[in-house]
């Protein structure tokens, strides 16, 4: 996976009846450390957030990378999920622009897409 591959985590995301602490988004995150930290993903940065705007979607993550396609997914469990958004991102990594095809994308990435943003562009200097 090439370095500049970020994991946004929403850190404020309560999923519905939750009333623990550290809210679920913060489990989501721990999870997703662990993970990594056990199996290892090279090039992956994992960052909280205090909130992705997805409130009635918890848990939420976004995949970000210069010159991709960001995509923000919804509706993820705090604490099965860590291995399957791993697997997406690291999918989402081996490609140019991002965009995995639909069949190859774990099912919780297939529907639990939020938004699909496109890559931020530089205005050309000449113009």
């Amino acid at each position: 996976m090439p370095e500049d591959v970020t994991l946004y985590v929403c850190t404020a995301c309560r999923a519905a009846g939750d009333a623990t602490e550290p809210r679920a988004g913060a489990r989501l995150l721990s999870a997703l450390r662990d993970a990594v930290a056990e199996h290892g993903q090279p090039g992956l940065r994992i960052e909280g957030v205090e909130c992705l705007s997805v409130c009635k979607r918890p848990c939420t993550v976004a995949v970000a990378s210069q010159g991709r396609w960001t995509y923000v997914y919804g509706d993820l469990d705090a604490t099965e999920s860590a291995r399957t958004i791993l697997e997406g991102v690291g999918l989402y990594g081996e490609t140019p622009d991002g965009i995995v095809p639909w069949k190859a994308r774990p099912q919780e990435f297939r529907k639990g897409v939020v938004a699909r943003i496109p890559p931020l562009t530089t205005p050309d200097a000449a113009t």
